[in-house]
């Protein structure tokens, strides 16, 4: 079994600070694969505000994801996007791809539908995601049925999966047991870099 990765929702504010230090302090506390950068969909991004992250994190050899903005990916030459759980999330992936074309990772989060998984599998997704949905009634109905869609996709399909909006170390443990290719941490946002980093550390360990 491939050891499995951590990878970063990084929430962008309305206007990124062109110092990546704190992000840098982040970053620094462990191994990540990947950062999913996260945007407000109300809020127009320039290109120029996000480069200095989104270099940063590609010189540490990082691969740096637009979440739900193919168009903003290209323009500040990300390399990809994440596209979030949508209702019609296969003309959501046929639109990234329109834009980006094959050189550029396009990820979706399938939901809870295996269907939609499976066909956006055999369309072409660089990776499946299983997450949790912000608004969701049941988080812990929610917790095990990201374990159990990460387990069966990782036991059958050869696309890797990612395991989304994962907030505890013993969730991210479990996740990488059952076959989870990359874990996404989803990080307190009140937090100092310290702090932040203190937890990333422990994630880190969880997944060892």
């Amino acid at each position: 079994m491939a050891r499995t990765q951590l990878c970063l929702h990084w929430k962008l504010p309305d206007r990124p600070q062109a110092d990546p230090s704190n992000f840098a302090k982040v970053l620094g506390a462990a191994e990540f694969a990947t950062v999913l950068f996260e945007t407000d969909p109300s809020q127009a991004l320039e290109a120029e505000a996000v480069l200095p992250l989104i270099e940063f994190a590609q010189s540490k050899n990082i691969a740096a994801l637009i979440s739900g903005d193919a168009q903003l990916a290209r323009s500040c030459r990300a390399d990809g996007v994440h596209l979030p759980w949508s209702k019609a999330p296969a003309a959501a992936y046929a639109e990234a791809r329109d834009i980006l074309g094959n050189r550029f990772i396009v990820g979706v989060d399938a939901g809870r539908s295996r269907h939609d998984a499976m066909m956006l599998g055999e369309t072409g997704a660089d990776y499946i995601g299983f997450g949790i949905p912000v608004h969701v009634e049941d988080t812990q109905k929610a917790i095990e049925r990201r374990l159990e869609l990460t387990s069966w996709w990782a036991d059958i399909f050869e696309v890797p999966v990612v395991a989304l909006d994962v907030t505890t170390p013993d969730a991210a443990s479990g996740l990488a047991q059952c076959g989870a290719d990359f874990v996404a941490l989803r990080l307190s946002e009140r937090g100092s870099p310290a702090a932040t980093a203190d937890d990333i550390r422990r994630f880190a360990a969880a997944i060892a």
